[in-house]
């Protein structure tokens, strides 16, 4: 059986970052970016985004090897959104330099007829109106969207968000955003909460704890892999996001799933940037999920 087709929107930058053992410099960034290096080693991916005239023709080189289709990639005269972040001592925390929006401040995700009718979204962690406008935009009623979230959106454009959440399948968030999101300081509850909102699935991102997914009222705890070496942590998240929603839509189960998206994200924190992710290779990739399924099962 072949992949199902994945519309992937989110946003495409770059960054400068700052890590503790003192490298700084620039390099590809955004949710969609490391979400489609993560997704198309699984399943066909295509991009929604926006970049400006000033994007790197290396970063484009990128899309247009990864991507199976860039219809709605939309580039426009103007800087592309960037992104500038300060690590601190424990590769966790971080500190925001600066944001400067550029092209994607005035985004707005127009559907080509093909993308209208792509079997599973992936809404990557942006603004919940422009993940509206997808959904809105969206011809296939039999699709299964995942939506990725944060405290920001949470915090500042929550009712939108509700909105996004009623047509959502399966939710991606952490701990501290379960919480947030509906006043419930426990966490069973409030994914029990998070369930009444719409979302039958929700995955739960513990980072190097692994994540658990709750369906119904059944918990499913998934581990992760042990590395030796944190690079870069940046991207993470959407990493694994892309390798959980790629072999989704390749036709695993979604434990299987969540196994393949923790071992991406492990390739991905030992390199700068996306470099991590460049470097997967297929051998090691299926090293590490079988390593993660010991552990989970």
């Amino acid at each position: 059986m072949s992949a199902r087709t994945i519309l992937a929107v989110g946003s495409i930058a770059i960054d400068w970052l700052e890590l503790p053992d003192g490298r700084e410099r620039e390099t590809l960034g955004g949710s969609a970016t490391y979400f489609l290096l993560a997704a198309s080693r699984f399943a066909p991916v295509h991009v929604v985004g926006i970049v400006g005239s000033d994007f790197p023709e290396a970063g484009m080189h990128l899309f247009k090897k990864h991507a199976a289709n860039l219809d709605d990639l939309q580039v426009t005269h103007g800087k592309t959104f960037r992104w500038g972040g300060r690590y601190h001592g424990d590769w966790e925390s971080r500190t925001t330099l600066f944001t400067e929006l550029g092209v994607f401040e005035t985004f707005r995700p127009a559907l080509s007829p093909v993308n209208r009718k792509c079997d599973v979204i992936f809404l990557g962690n942006i603004q919940p109106s422009l993940q509206l406008d997808v959904l809105d935009q969206s011809e296939n009623h039999g699709r299964v969207v995942v939506c990725d979230t944060m405290n920001l959106w949470i915090e500042t454009t929550k009712d939108d968000l509700l909105k996004v959440l009623q047509l959502t399948d399966i939710l991606l968030l952490n701990e501290q955003e379960a919480s947030l999101l509906t006043g419930v300081s426990d966490l069973e509850e409030a994914v029990s909460a998070i369930q009444e909102l719409g979302p039958s699935q929700v995955v739960v991102k513990r980072g190097s704890m692994g994540s658990f997914l709750v369906t119904g009222s059944e918990k499913t705890h998934i581990g992760a892999f042990p590395v030796k070496t944190v690079s870069d942590p940046t991207g993470a998240g959407d990493s694994f996001a892309g390798g959980f929603v790629g072999d989704l839509a390749r036709g695993e189960s979604i434990v299987e799933a969540l196994m393949a998206g923790s071992a991406v994200a492990s390739f991905c924190v030992e390199g700068f940037g996306v470099e991590g992710l460049i470097k997967i290779e297929e051998d090691e990739l299926t090293h590490r999920i079988n390593a993660i399924r010991e552990k989970s099962l």
